[in-house]
């Protein structure tokens, strides 16, 4: 086995819970973060059905407790000696049309999304500068570069996490640090379900947006999502890969949108988009 240290954040769940495994599988010691260990049973049963057990270290974490990310990581490094790779998966969705949304709730979609990735972040960065090596690994989205209805404070939030780590991958890519942004399509995690919140305002028959909230809803629901272990394979390879790229769109409604936006003049492009949502 490899003497790799990864730590993953976000681990519960979805792609922070298959990450996790595939990381073992591929001979990473894995810390697995997670906000509520009381959770911590499905990445448990995962990882004995993958015979990953002795691979992964389950901790909590809640990424937007600032003050408690220095202890954790110190606590790895202590324990393991190293850290060789940082996943920021911890994230969750606030939907809701803008005009809805209140400000504390946009706010509390940035504590998590964008400021407690840059939190993880500046907490390993020291850690991996003496070792002259390591790889930050951020997991976006295509919202992150590409907007759509009613997930105003979501796209934000990655669009923030992009332009954050195409910086800083060239502040730290001269010192052996590799950032790599991974931006998901559609895919089948708890993010459509338990990790999707709607904006308080957004759920009242007063708004005036409820009942496209509504057909929204809907039409999101009938969108395929693909099988989220593609996003996991992809983070683990680039975890071994020495010299990964900026960006891996994954999936391939990921990459027929950015097509679109990039070939179609907006006029066009708001048309196709408003048509294939069905919401006016």
């Amino acid at each position: 086995m490899s003497d790799k240290i990864a730590l993953v954040t976000g681990a519960s769940s979805g792609f922070g819970l298959l990450t996790s495994i595939e990381l073992a599988r591929n001979g990473f010691r894995v810390v697995a973060s997670m906000r509520d260990l009381g959770r911590r049973q499905f990445l448990d049963a995962a990882a004995t059905t993958a015979g990953m057990g002795d691979q992964i270290d389950i901790r909590q974490l809640d990424v937007t407790q600032f003050d408690a990310i220095p202890g954790l990581v110190d606590g790895v490094v202590r324990d393991y000696g190293r850290l060789d790779v940082l996943v920021n998966n911890a994230g969750f969705a606030v939907a809701g049309f803008a005009e809805d949304l209140k400000l504390e709730e946009i706010r509390r979609q940035f504590e998590t999304n964008f400021f407690g990735a840059v939190a993880m972040t500046q907490a390993v960065l020291p850690i991996m500068r003496r070792q002259r090596s390591g790889h930050v690994i951020m997991v976006s989205s295509i919202a992150g570069l590409h907007g759509s209805f009613s997930i105003s404070s979501y796209s934000a939030a990655k669009h923030a996490l992009e332009g954050w780590s195409e910086s800083l991958r060239l502040e730290v890519n001269a010192l052996g640090i590799k950032v790599v942004l991974v931006e998901p399509g559609s895919f089948q995690t708890d993010i459509w379900t338990r990790g999707a919140v709607m904006g308080e305002r957004s759920t009242k028959e007063s708004s005036p947006n409820f009942q496209r909230s509504l057909r929204m809803r809907d039409r999101v629901n009938e969108i395929p999502k693909a099988n989220p272990i593609e996003v996991a394979r992809q983070i683990a390879a680039i975890a071994l890969d020495p010299n990964p790229k900026l960006r891996y769109l994954v999936g391939r409604d990921a990459r027929i949108q950015l097509a679109l936006k990039r070939i179609l003049p907006w006029k066009w492009h708001e048309k196709v988009i408003a048509n294939f949502l069905k919401v006016d």
